[in-house]
C-alpha cells in the first residue's frame, strides 16, 4: 500500500515544510519583470505595438534557434494560426493525441477540421509512432494529397504534443509524415526549453506553438509564440496575427480574414524579462525533478522520468500509482492535506463534443489516465 501520509510530507518537505499550502505550479518574479512593465507603462505602447514584442520574438528565435518567431496572445491561437498557414482545410482531418489539452482539440475545429485522436506511448506520454503508422495504413497519397480512404478526406495536419514537458519521438513522426506529405505542427505548449539531442522541442515540424500561460515554466500572463523556418509562413502568419491589415501611414486596407491574436506590449514586457531567467529556472526545475526521483525510489508510486536522448523541462512532476481507486484516493488526500495535485486531462474523446469524432484503441491513454498524478513543480527559491 502506498504511504500517502509519507508522499504528501515528502512534497512539503523539498518546497518547505513551513508553508500550509503547496501550489501545482505558480510563477516566479524575480528578474527585470517590474523594470520592463514600468518602461512599457512609461513609453505609452502597451497593445500590440511596441518594442518589447520585437525583442520577444528575437530572443525567442535566439533561444530557440528557430528562423521565425511570431509573438501572439497565446498558445491556442499561436496552434490556430499554425494550422491555418499549415493550409488546414475545412473538412480534413488533423490527427492528434486524445491525451492532451482541449486547447489542442479546439485549435483544430477552429478551422472546420476534424480531430482524429490516437494513442500516446507509455514512455514518452507523447504520440506514439506506432498508432500514427496504424492510422496511415489507411491513408493513400493521390495527386500529391494525403486521403484517408474510408471517409474520403485530406489529412490536413499531425498535431503531437509534447506532454507535461518530456519530449515525443517527433523525428520518428516527422519521418513517417513526410512519407505521405503531411504537415507537422508541434503543440509545444508545456515544452520549452526541452530538448532531444540538443535541438528544442518546437522546432522540428513545419510549424511550433508554445505557451506562456500563468501555470507555465516562463510567464506573461498570457501570451504565446508561433515558430517556423518557413519564411513564406511566418510572413503569413503575422499577417493575419494583425487582422490582415496592409501596412500603410493612414489608410485600413485589408485584404484576408485577420484575427486579433498580436501579443500586447505589455505582456511581452513581461515575457522579455522572464526569458532571461528561463534556463536557470529549468536548470532548478531538473534539480527537484532529481529529488523527486531520489524520494520516490522508496515508495511503491513511481516518478516518470525523461527518455534516454532527450532533456525534459519537467513543466509539471508526474506520478504513476498502481490503479484508478489508489489515483483517486491519493488526490482526495493531499488536496485535502496542503498539497495541490492533478490527474491528467480528461481524454479528449470522452468530452461530449469531441466524441463523435474518429479514434483509435487509445489503451495507452486510458491506463495513463486512471493513474497518473501531477504533483508540485514550481520554482524552488
Amino acid at each position: 500500500m502506498v504511504n500517502f501520509e509519507s508522499i504528501v510530507s515528502g512534497i512539503k518537505q523539498i518546497y518547505g515544510e513551513d508553508r500550509d499550502f503547496i501550489p501545482l505550479h505558480e510563477p516566479k518574479f524575480i528578474g527585470n519583470e517590474k523594470k520592463y512593465l514600468n518602461d512599457c507603462i512609461d513609453s505609452t505602447f502597451v497593445s500590440s505595438v511596441g518594442p518589447f514584442v520585437d525583442e520577444f520574438e528575437r530572443k525567442m528565435e535566439s533561444f530557440t534557434g528557430a528562423k521565425h518567431a511570431i509573438a501572439v496572445s497565446n498558445g491556442t491561437s499561436a496552434l490556430h494560426l499554425a494550422l491555418m498557414v499549415a493550409n488546414v482545410q475545412p473538412g480534413d482531418i488533423v490527427v492528434t493525441q486524445a491525451l492532451s489539452f482541449v486547447a489542442t482539440a479546439n485549435a483544430i475545429l477552429y478551422t472546420n477540421a476534424s480531430p482524429y485522436f490516437i494513442d500516446v506511448e507509455l514512455d514518452t506520454l507523447g504520440m506514439s509512432p506506432e498508432a500514427l503508422r496504424n492510422f496511415l495504413k489507411d491513408v493513400e497519397v493521390i495527386d500529391n494529397k494525403p486521403i484517408h480512404t474510408p471517409t474520403g478526406n485530406k489529412v490536413g495536419a499531425v498535431v503531437p504534443m509534447h506532454s507535461f514537458g518530456h519530449p515525443a519521438r517527433i523525428e520518428e513522426i516527422i519521418d513517417l509524415c513526410n512519407e505521405y506529405n503531411i504537415p507537422v505542427v508541434e503543440d509545444a505548449a508545456e515544452s520549452l526549453g526541452s530538448t532531444i539531442n540538443g535541438k528544442q522541442t518546437g522546432t522540428f515540424g513545419l510549424l511550433g506553438a508554445y505557451s506562456f500561460n500563468g501555470n507555465k515554466t516562463i510567464t506573461c500572463g498570457g501570451g504565446g509564440i508561433l515558430v517556423t523556418n518557413d519564411t513564406e509562413l511566418a510572413k503569413k502568419a503575422k499577417h493575419i496575427s494583425t487582422q490582415a491589415k496592409i501596412p500603410h501611414k493612414w489608410e485600413y486596407r485589408h485584404d484576408h480574414i485577420g484575427y486579433n491574436y498580436r501579443c500586447p506590449n505589455i505582456n511581452a514586457a513581461l515575457a522579455c524579462a522572464q526569458l532571461e531567467e528561463l534556463e536557470r529556472f529549468i536548470d532548478n526545475k531538473r534539480e527537484t525533478a532529481q529529488l523527486y526521483k531520489d524520494f520516490f525510489k522508496q515508495h511503491e508510486a513511481t516518478f516518470f522520468t525523461e527518455r534516454e536522448g532527450t532533456k525534459a523541462n519537467y513543466w509539471l512532476n508526474t506520478l504513476f500509482f498502481n490503479s484508478k481507486e489508489e489515483q483517486q484516493a491519493f488526490l482526495e488526500y493531499s488536496n485535502s492535506n496542503g498539497v495541490m495535485t492533478r490527474p491528467s486531462w480528461t481524454l479528449l474523446h470522452e468530452l461530449d463534443f469531441l466524441s463523435q469524432y474518429g479514434r483509435d484503441s487509445l489503451k495507452n491513454s486510458t491506463f495513463i489516465q486512471d493513474r497518473l498524478v501531477n504533483i508540485p513543480s514550481s520554482v524552488r527559491l
